[in-house]
């Protein structure tokens, strides 16, 4: 075990927070109307009383960005992760199926499969996750019989106050960044860097998110709204939902 140097970790994410906020950007620029309107459910923004062109577009596209955004920072996070425990433990990214990060500590070999969160899957998403752990236990165990193999599922923020699974255990928030790095505090100290050059970053995301805003309503307005204006909701609810 190496001692984690937190310059390092300084470094790294100033060096790749902007892989970030370029996919975020890229994200954007290449959405398109029809998406987002196929993606949302019709009937909720009629049951919220939504009148205009405006409201729906920004409830639509705002939903769509923030679902896509936890994707794109749950995958920087776990390069992060994975940096990290490269430093203190000599650990990589896996190429296993499934797995995301293996390292060795005290004799175990530890597979992990890196989330965003704790609340990331439904029951048969877990159940393939513990298949996957299973098949990759019995991989590494082909040249080595003896390896004691111990499978972790990692969130990166969040509690699980149970973490022993029985087949896999399941660290999320201080416990995971923890686990990987040998510190107990890691989780408060990594919060500081992530916000390298927001002001810069969040500039060029808004004006072009304006733009798209602005572009969704006039293409909305034309396709989906009668001569007076008003939402024709018959004919949302079918590009949306009809065959």
């Amino acid at each position: 075990m190496n001692p984690l140097n937190l310059k390092e970790i300084e470094q790294y994410v100033e060096e790749h927070i902007g892989d970030f906020h370029r996919k975020r950007i890229e994200g954007l620029t290449n959405l398109k109307l029809t998406k987002v309107l196929r993606k949302k459910n019709p009937y909720l923004f009629k049951a919220k009383h939504l009148l205009t062109a405006e409201q729906i577009i920004r409830s639509q596209t705002d939903a769509f960005i923030s679902s896509n955004e936890e994707t794109i920072f749950g995958d920087w996070l776990e390069g992060l992760a994975i940096f990290i425990n490269q430093k203190v433990y000599a650990g990589r990214k896996s190429t296993t199926k499934g797995i995301d990060l293996e390292f060795d500590r005290d004799g175990l070999r530890y597979i992990v499969n890196i989330k965003s969160g704790p609340n990331w899957g439904n029951s048969s998403q877990i159940e393939k996750m513990k298949l996957d752990f299973k098949s990759a236990a019995r991989t590494l165990r082909t040249s080595n019989s003896k390896l004691q193999v111990v499978a972790v599922n990692g969130c990166c923020y969040g509690k699980d106050n149970n973490p022993d699974k029985g087949d896999y255990f399941k660290y999320c928030g201080q416990s995971f960044w923890a686990f990987i790095s040998g510190d107990e505090d890691l989780f408060i100290k990594i919060i500081e860097p992530l916000g390298h050059k927001p002001k810069t970053n969040n500039q060029e995301f808004d004006q072009l998110y304006a733009s798209v805003i602005n572009l969704f309503v006039k293409e909305f307005t034309i396709n989906y709204c009668h001569p007076n204006g008003a939402i024709n909701w018959e004919k949302l609810v079918r590009f949306n939902s009809g065959r």
